[in-house]
């Protein structure tokens, strides 16, 4: 059994699938927090979940190209996300 020939990601397709993993982890990451501290526990499994569905439903809507628009809305939206959270974590130790 042969795996398919697959071509070669560009570097542009590299960096944002790279950048996608990346939020996934940190979101992997505040949930394991979130859930052993009991902190903003509600978000981080939404968070999460809204990741798995947002990357998995961008990249077949894509057809597999990681730097189509759709999907780099995705990778835009989490990280705003981020945003968010740094926001609420300043605004709780103020």
């Amino acid at each position: 059994m042969n795996p398919p020939d697959l071509p070669p990601l560009s570097g542009e397709q590299k960096r944002w699938a790279l950048a996608a993993a990346g939020l996934f982890l940190l979101g992997i990451g505040f949930l394991g927090f979130a859930l052993s501290s009991g902190v903003m526990r509600v978000f981080a499994v939404g968070w999460v979940a809204l990741m798995i569905f947002g990357f998995v439903g961008a990249i077949r809507v894509a057809k597999g190209d990681f730097a189509h628009p759709l999907f780099k809305a995705q990778v835009m939206l989490h990280l705003v996300a981020i945003g968010l959270l740094v926001a609420v974590i300043i605004r709780a130790f103020k």
